[in-house]
Formats: structure tokens, C-alpha cells, sequence
């Protein structure tokens, strides 16, 4: 039972280590895409060098069965004309030896036929197999050099970005609220002013106004008063009609 719980922290543990080391390289993955790619590639191109060293020993193979089978059959011609000269000359024994030999040549070509074909179809994969792979390195390679630069133009937009973002809130930019708000004031202060003085003048012209009519006022009372108060004058005694009857000359 104990052996059993030990067991379980120990697996419990060897997870958590686990786990917590897969977070690790996922995070400095993440953080350095640069690295995760070159290490790809190059993982890439140790699988093609192996791959190529197995392509390579299949095509000297399929040279080594094909150098045998071009062998075999020059030593079949050979069997052919010894077997015929044999029987010429009535060697029944050593014609029936060289037959047998010849049978076991055949038998030994057959099977070497059958080797060279197989190679020369493995040998035509794994060509196959070596390309694509070369093909499929150099893709990769294409995509670090995309993937990087669409990474650093985003990552520049990004720092642009919070650049910007953090401008509304930069004290220089506060400080320079504050003054244009202060500048704004004190304009707003002199064209108070100005409005304050031009209605001075106004009031002062308003009471000039006042003070002339008033004036001629006064100056027409008097004027009145004297009128009323100066003494009439005596007037000459008008000659009655008698008189100016009696004084008539007669023509």
C-alpha cells in the first residue's frame, strides 16, 4: 500500500516537472520564434543527411546486382558454348555437369533479377522520398525569412501602438493641457477687459449726454424765469380821430 502511494507522488511529481518544463519551452518558444525555426531546420537537414546516406546504399546495391546480373549472363554465354563444343566432341559427362551449372546460373540470375528490381523500385521511392524532403527544407527556410519579417513588422506596429496609446496619458502632454488651458484664460481675461473698458466709455459718453441736457435745461429755465420777471415797457399815447380831424387841412 505505501509502495503503491509512493509510487503516485513520485508520478504525480515526474507530471508536474513535466508539465511545468513543457510551459518552460513553450514560453522561450514563443519568445524567440527565430530559435524554434532554425532548430526545425536544422533537425530537418539531419533527417535528409540519414536519409541520404539510405538512398545512397540502395543505389550502390542496385549497382552491385546489376554489375552481377551482367556477370552472370556473360558466364551463361560462356556455359552455352562450352556445353555445345561438349557435346561435339561426345563429353556426355562433362555436358551434363555444365548443364547442371548452368541451371544453377539461371536459378542464381533469377533471383539476382528479382533483388535489382526490388532495389530499383526502393531506390526510385526513397529518390522520390530524398527530393521532396530537400524541397520541403527549402520551403521551410522561405518561411523563416516571411514568418520573421511579418513577426517584426508586427511587433513594430504593436510598439507604435502602445507608443500612441500612451501619449493621452503622458504628463508632458498634461503639462501642456494645463498651459494651453492657462493661455486660454488669460486671453479670455483681455477680452474681458476690453469689453469692460468699451462699456466704460459708453457710460461716460451715456453721462456726458445727460450733463448737456441737463445744462440746456437749466439755461432755458432761467431764461423763462427772466423773461417773466423783466418789467414791461410804457408805451406812446395814440392821437384820437378828432384830432386828426381838426388838423385836416381843406383843400
Amino acid at each position: 500500500m505505501s509502495e503503491r502511494r509512493g509510487r503516485g507522488v513520485f508520478g504525480r511529481m515526474s507530471g508536474f516537472l513535466q508539465g511545468w518544463l513543457s510551459a518552460w519551452i513553450g514560453n522561450r518558444e514563443n519568445a524567440n520564434p527565430r530559435v524554434v525555426y532554425e532548430h526545425a531546420i536544422r533537425e530537418r537537414r539531419r533527417q535528409y543527411a540519414e536519409l541520404k546516406q539510405g538512398v545512397a546504399g540502395i543505389l550502390y546495391m542496385r549497382n552491385k546486382l546489376d554489375a552481377e546480373r551482367v556477370e552472370r549472363r556473360k558466364e551463361l554465354a560462356v556455359l552455352h558454348a562450352d556445353i555445345e563444343r561438349a557435346v561435339r566432341q561426345g563429353f556426355d559427362d562433362l555436358a551434363l555437369e555444365l548443364i547442371g551449372q548452368k541451371e544453377r546460373l539461371l536459378e542464381d540470375l533469377e533471383r539476382t533479377q528479382k533483388e535489382l528490381e526490388e532495389v530499383v523500385s526502393e531506390a526510385g521511392s526513397a529518390k522520390g522520398n530524398l527530393v521532396r524532403f530537400r524541397s520541403e527544407i527549402h520551403a521551410l527556410e522561405r518561411e523563416k525569412v516571411r514568418m520573421l519579417a511579418v513577426l517584426a513588422n508586427a511587433r513594430a506596429r504593436r510598439r507604435i501602438q502602445e507608443a500612441m496609446e500612451g501619449l493621452s496619458l503622458d504628463a508632458d502632454m498634461e503639462a501642456l493641457d494645463n498651459v494651453r488651458e492657462q493661455i486660454a484664460r488669460l486671453r479670455t481675461e483681455g477680452h474681458l477687459e476690453r469689453e469692460l473698458g468699451a462699456d466704460d466709455g459708453l457710460r461716460a459718453r451715456v453721462r456726458a449726454l445727460h450733463e448737456e441736457a441737463r445744462s440746456e435745461g437749466a439755461r432755458a429755465e432761467l431764461e423763462e424765469l427772466k423773461r417773466r420777471l423783466r418789467p414791461l415797457p410804457v408805451s406812446a399815447p395814440q392821437p384820437s380821430v378828432a384830432a386828426e380831424r381838426t388838423i385836416e387841412v381843406p383843400a
